[in-house]
């Protein structure tokens, strides 16, 4: 992209004619003026590949678009993902009207599953020393296909990465390779064998190789000219985080357990309200995080019903039972309730573990509270008076008044006569008399 003046008045002769060395220079400056500098928006893809990082890279797209930027470079990390989420970046990188540049990196990373498919369906595919692209064998969430449905799946993701390949020109046989057998290969041999366009150690000096590479768009052939390019970051919306943060099976976990406490504590203390608000929030969180996770509902079962015996265990005297068995329904549905291959979308044993053994004891503590409350002597009604000491105020003979808290009570002695001012202590009520006995200090 080279910067041009244009003069919209025409320069008059005489002008020229008069300051030759001007006009000279001038022009030389033009000549050897920069070339105005293009911009390359850049994003970075580190996780599993879910809604979140569709919409990402989808809305990345977009700005590129808007902007007139030179190229879109994401830079990718990722051990797979989601099928439909790979589907629609897929498509999006398909029909963009602005170059993408794959970039597996920084040295570590890979492209694994669904980021083989990403990869493929770039404009530009590259990679950076150390990585590795491959292993995009389908697998299944939930109860397993049969072998008819597993196979059709497995057809279906072949002829996908094939239709990739031979679309942006790559090796489609090494394509249906990685969905077929899951293979899986280095940057070198990704090189050699046409499965990727360049292996580059960083981002500049890959915009300094792929500059002056033809790329076929929508509207047309395409040449980059990105080796002066400036590097801008596209960073992530804060909606976007927020999407992202609670698709983390672990964090969608933690919510859910969150929002069953919160519950939990509201139905038990009416008009708490805080406890009621944050726990019908964290709810409404896991549960449009579980829009975007392989939820099994078995596990989302086993959770509920793990609550369920620990409610139990508060009313009914179980010794321990309903507490054991709702702790092996907890870890149980625990492990389940994401049902995942990949491990990023698994919940991991450190978040499981101290969650059931801080359901235990949260639970334990209130049983204990429950227990100790009803082996509490009553403190209200008349029961509560039973046992409190008072003074009789006149001669109980065998009745007259007494007076405990501050309060004038009818009595009855019931053995001889208690004078005024002895002190008594309260033994029973019967038809809201009291039944006293002398008390001494």
């Amino acid at each position: 992209m080279i910067g041009v003046i244009v003069i919209n008045n025409p320069i008059p002769e005489r002008t020229v004619k008069r300051y030759p060395i001007f006009w000279i220079f001038l022009g030389i400056l033009l000549i050897h003026a920069p070339a105005v500098a293009s911009t390359v928006l850049w994003i970075e893809v580190d996780g599993v590949i879910h809604p979140a990082s569709a919409r990402f890279i989808s809305d990345a797209l977009e700005e590129a678009e808007e902007s007139g930027a030179e190229a879109l470079l994401i830079e990718l990390d990722t051990p797979g993902g989601l099928m439909e989420s790979m589907r629609i970046i897929a498509k999006d990188l398909l029909g963009a009207e602005v170059p993408v540049i794959v970039y597996v990196a920084p040295s570590g990373a890979r492209a694994g599953s669904a980021g083989v498919f990403v990869t493929l369906a770039a404009h530009v595919a590259a990679m950076a020393p150390g990585t590795n692209i491959g292993a995009a064998h389908p697998v299944t969430m939930g109860a397993q296909p049969d072998s008819v449905m597993a196979g059709k799946m497995v057809n279906d993701a072949a002829a996908f990465a094939r239709s990739l390949a031979e679309r942006r020109g790559r090796n489609a046989d090494w394509a249906e390779k990685a969905v077929r057998e899951s293979a899986s290969i280095t940057e070198t041999e990704a090189l050699t064998l046409n499965v990727v366009d360049l292996v580059a150690p960083s981002r500049d000096s890959l915009l300094a190789m792929v500059d002056g590479r033809v790329v076929e768009l929508p509207l047309g052939p395409d040449t980059l000219q990105t080796r002066a390019a400036e590097l801008e970051e596209i960073p992530m919306s804060w909606r976007d985080q927020l999407l992202d943060l609670i698709s983390n099976p672990n964090i969608a976990y933690v919510l859910m357990l969150l929002g069953i406490y919160g519950l939990f504590f509201e139905l038990y203390n009416p008009g708490a309200i805080v406890p009621g608000v944050i726990g019908g929030i964290c709810l409404i969180l896991a549960f449009f995080a579980f829009q975007t996770l392989p939820v099994n509902i078995a596990g989302l079962l086993l959770i509920l019903l793990s609550v369920i015996l620990f409610l139990l265990e508060i009313k009914v005297t179980s010794y321990g039972i309903l507490s054991i068995g709702g702790t092996i329904a907890l870890v149980l549905g625990s492990v389940m309730l994401i049902d995942s291959p990949i491990p990023g979308l698994r919940i991991s044993w450190s978040v499981i573990i101290p969650a059931a053994l801080g359901t235990l004891l949260f639970f334990a503590l209130a049983i204990g509270l429950a227990a100790r409350a009803q082996r509490r002597k009553p403190t209200t009604g008349y029961e509560g008076m039973i046992g409190e000491i008072g003074r009789a105020i006149e001669d109980l003979a065998p009745t007259g008044q007494v007076k405990i808290h501050g309060e004038i009570w009818y009595a009855k002695a019931m053995a001889g006569t208690i004078p005024a001012g002895q002190p008594v202590r309260v033994t029973g009520v019967k038809q809201l008399v009291l039944q006293v006995e002398p008390y001494t200090e």
